[in-house]
């Protein structure tokens, strides 16, 4: 039996006023929130402090990404002028890079948890009745904690398909492709969102045969079509292999290479390969946290919460990729800020979900917020629609960048601009402007009126915004 440790008196003041369960964007941002509003805090981590996004997932991608791009300007620098005799590509070395800026990030948290008087308990947490929380150390040591107030925020993982069991070797989800010791040959990626999408641009310039199979009708299933069309068209160009309306029957481990058993339009294809990757999204880490015992409300495996993040239960509550929310670090981190300052006693604004940026980090990236042009119609708009390509921008001709277009949605009657879907390079750092002027109810007018600087990628907004109003000078 393990030894428990009461730690608190029901009887005095609680140990803290606020204990967060999972240190990732969510978890740390609300600590650190918490604890300049004045209120006592501790963190329960059972790994690495940072999570899921800044040791396996959104920093070390990016990180293994640049690689890719700077490895792929290499293989095209003769298109710049400029000759470059050999250049390969040391696929462990890029690993290791990777690795070490997620360990520099990691560091950086634990840093601000210390300089903002944050306890860091290490462990894993469950919650109990009364506001309490037990944490299982290293040495199978449980200590309970009191507090007056819980948030769970404790992530996800990697989801499963029953035909398709992750092994760790051949069938693999995001984690371990961040770290494979050798570069494979050949790769099947099963799921075109974000995941799937960036693994296929790295490995495909790193020199892998890659093909995505999607169940859906297009790749990147949740943006704009002509996003998708233009994405296909560019993976394509690299050499990858898409299968849309497709779907993994089976995967035979049992030799060397996988045989993947695919079925599309009525038909069955078997490819082989090294490695599958599943990247089929998510499952909420809310198993064995407690919530039974707590009488906390789930819905399809997911936390019921208010606009504020209480739980059914006072005082618990819950954000971030626990919740039917967009799984994004920058949705947890805000969740995590709007949470907090509730518990303080503020009055903080709830957060409109139908403003989230969302941003794809191949080449070409993509980035979008708001309705697409089908949804649009669908909810009953009169549109104006305005599309600039980056063929016709000096900046992305001059940076060889010209694939992809700027395409915005306004609604005609009163000029709210209602949604924005970007494909090309460095748009994920554009569409912040996008979600501002959105918050701002700024009008196409005033976009159009708005002067942006020359040369630039982000001329191609207030040009896409002039194109909808039949104003567009360059095109």
């Amino acid at each position: 039996m393990p030894q428990i440790v009461e730690k608190g008196n029901k009887n005095k003041s609680m140990n803290y006023d606020l204990i967060i369960i999972g240190s990732g964007p969510g978890g740390y941002v609300a600590a650190i929130r918490a604890s300049q509003l004045g209120l006592k805090v501790a963190i329960v981590e059972k790994a690495e402090l940072g999570g899921v996004c800044l040791n396996w997932g959104c920093i070390p991608t990016k990180a293994l990404l640049k690689s890719a791009q700077v490895f792929e300007y290499l293989k095209h620098a003769a298109d710049y002028g400029i000759t470059v005799n050999g250049g390969s590509a040391d696929f462990d070395a890029v690993v290791k890079r990777s690795r070490g800026v997620a360990d520099a990030m990691s560091k950086g948290v634990t840093f601000l948890l210390k300089k903002n008087k944050i306890d860091v308990i290490n462990g894993y947490g469950k919650i109990k009745s009364g506001k309490k929380v037990e944490v299982t150390d290293a040495e199978n040591k449980v200590t309970v904690y009191e507090s007056k107030n819980i948030i769970l925020a404790t992530g996800a993982r990697s989801r499963e398909l029953p035909n398709l069991k992750q092994d760790g070797k051949k069938i693999i989800g995001y984690r371990d492709a961040m770290v494979l010791a050798t570069l494979p040959k050949s790769m099947v990626i099963v799921g075109s969102g974000a995941i799937g999408i960036e693994f296929a641009y790295f490995y495909a310039v790193m020199g892998t045969k890659v093909t995505i199979v999607e169940f859906l009708p297009a790749i990147v299933p949740i943006e704009d079509e002509e996003v998708s069309k233009q994405l296909e068209r560019s993976f394509k160009k690299m050499g990858i292999e898409i299968m849309t309306n497709a779907s993994v029957e089976s995967v035979d481990t049992s030799g060397s290479n996988c045989k993947v058993k695919i079925k599309a339009k009525d038909a069955e294809k078997i490819i082989e390969c090294e490695i599958v990757l599943s990247a089929v999204g998510i499952s909420a880490n809310i198993e064995n946290i407690g919530l039974e015992d707590v009488g906390i409300a789930t819905d399809k495996g997911k936390i019921i919460v208010d606009s504020m993040y209480q739980t059914n239960m006072p005082g618990y509550f819950a954000i971030g990729d626990t919740l039917a929310n967009q799984a994004l670090a920058h949705v947890a981190s805000a969740e995590g800020i709007t949470c907090v300052e509730h518990i303080a006693g503020l009055e903080p604004e709830a957060i409109n979900y139908k403003n989230i940026p969302g941003c794809t980090y191949s080449q070409p990236e993509i980035a979008s917020v708001g309705y697409t042009e089908k949804a649009a119609k669908e909810a009953g708009f009169e549109l104006k629609i305005g599309k600039f390509p980056f063929s016709a921008s000096g900046k992305a001709k001059a940076g060889g960048n010209a694939d992809g277009f700027i395409k915005l949605i306004f609604d005609a009657q009163y000029g709210e601009l209602l949604g924005a879907h970007m494909i090309g390079a460095n748009v994920t750092e554009m569409i912040a402007e996008i979600v501002a002027i959105r918050k701002l109810e700024t009008t196409g007018h005033e976009l159009i009126k708005t002067i942006h600087p020359h040369p630039t990628m982000s001329e191609a907004i207030m040009e896409a915004a002039a194109m909808a109003y039949g104003e567009v000078i360059h095109l």
